[in-house]
């Protein structure tokens, strides 16, 4: 007589093959926050800035020292300003909307949900007409159509839909508008060309694996200038202003930020930085990220109820990388059902210590979106097929 441990939850068809034997080591696939370093612990957080003024001696040299460990990892040349500022990414981008647009006109690529929130920013907060390139998700708009004597805004990688830029080609080098790069689940995974970038932004809560809540603001020379020599028609928040009497306020790049930032976050940043530097740097945590990435698309390939929600292979994400069901898995099963065939699929994976958060975007189409960065272990990657083919054979339609 067999004797089962749990009883079968209703709605759930008895699995088709036993759970498979081994689950991730560390199956934190969430896209933001993302998984910490391989070896990370509280313990080996430096503490001696805790309970100390940012202001002070110190904390002002540790600020300065995530600064600096930033420039080298990035390799961001010296002539570009990076700034640790509030709120994550979305505080980054905002500054630098707020703070530079208005001088030329404005458009704004998008074709996920973020790029979707800068439009919006744009049309409704700061009333200005921009013009607009969109595409569905999955797919880039047409970079070719893009007039840089605007001032151009848009995601590297679209943190929702899987889709990035394939590189900076498309931009040219004697543009007269500015870029302004939302870089946030591009930069650490991907060698970003400064010298086509004038504003990028990002959180380090995701390709390092940084603790939310503050953002990392890089300008280059050109941004620079239009800050001096430009004065928005709108009021600017106190959090926002980077100048004072016409000229940049150089201590937000040097380590005197805006407001008050955890110092514990800073110093888990530092952490992740130096992990990153004795990997090998930029180019080490650019071959973990696509290892992985190879790895997930190899266990899709294999998979005929699975697809990539990224038309193209050339602008695929590696990082972000967002899966559909393929359109024969789910026949007659409308966008309500699937996004309830998701749920029911990454609960039970998280139930089972095999996969946690691994939902689509709310605002995406229904599907999966496994994290491929350069915290996560390619051999968690792999271990997590089998156990994706052991939830589908219970879920299937």
């Amino acid at each position: 007589m067999t004797v089962t441990d749990t009883a079968p939850t209703p709605g759930i068809r008895p699995a088709a093959a036993d759970k498979p034997a081994e689950r991730p080591a560390r199956p934190f696939f969430s896209s933001g926050p993302c998984a910490k370093p391989p070896g990370w612990s509280t313990d080996r957080l430096a503490t001696e800035v805790l309970g100390r003024s940012h202001r002070s001696k110190l904390g002002k040299a540790r600020l300065a020292h995530a600064i600096d460990l930033t420039r080298h990892i990035l390799r961001v040349p010296d002539t570009h300003r990076i700034g640790i500022v509030p709120a994550s990414d979305t505080g980054a981008v905002e500054m630098a909307m707020w703070s530079l647009l208005g001088a030329r006109p404005v458009t704004l690529l998008a074709w996920e949900s973020f790029g979707e929130g800068w439009v919006t920013d744009a049309v409704k907060q700061l009333r200005l007409d921009p013009t607009v390139h969109k595409a569905p998700y999955g797919a880039l708009p047409d970079l070719g159509a893009v007039d840089f004597s605007h001032d151009v805004i848009f995601t590297w990688n679209g943190t929702t839909s899987g889709v990035r830029v394939p590189d900076g080609d498309w931009i040219p080098a004697d543009r007269q508008g500015l870029t302004i790069a939302d870089s946030t689940s591009a930069v650490f995974a991907m060698d970003l060309p400064w010298d086509k970038i004038d504003v990028c932004t990002y959180s380090w809560q995701k390709v390092l694996g940084g603790e939310g809540g503050h953002g990392v603001l890089i300008l280059g020379p050109r941004a620079v200038e239009r800050l001096e020599s430009h004065v928005p028609a709108w009021p600017l928040p106190k959090i926002f202003r980077m100048t004072k009497g016409g000229k940049l306020i150089e201590g937000i790049f040097t380590g005197e930020t805006i407001n008050t930032p955890s110092m514990l976050a800073v110093e888990d940043y530092i952490f992740a930085l130096e992990w990153a530097d004795g990997l090998g740097g930029l180019d080490a945590l650019i071959a973990r990220t696509n290892a992985n990435a190879a790895a997930l698309d190899a266990i899709v390939a294999a998979r005929p109820w699975l697809d990539h929600l990224a038309v193209d292979p050339a602008t695929r994400s590696t990082t972000s990388v967002c899966l559909k069901f393929a359109d024969s898995a789910v026949a007659g099963l409308d966008e309500a059902g699937q996004a309830a065939l998701v749920k029911k699929l990454a609960g039970l994976l998280e139930a089972e210590g095999a996969a946690y958060d691994i939902a689509g975007y709310r605002d995406a189409p229904p599907g999966l979106r496994i994290w491929c960065g350069a915290t996560v272990d390619t051999a968690d990657i792999v271990a997590l097929g089998p156990w994706l083919d052991w939830a589908w054979a219970q879920l299937r339609p």
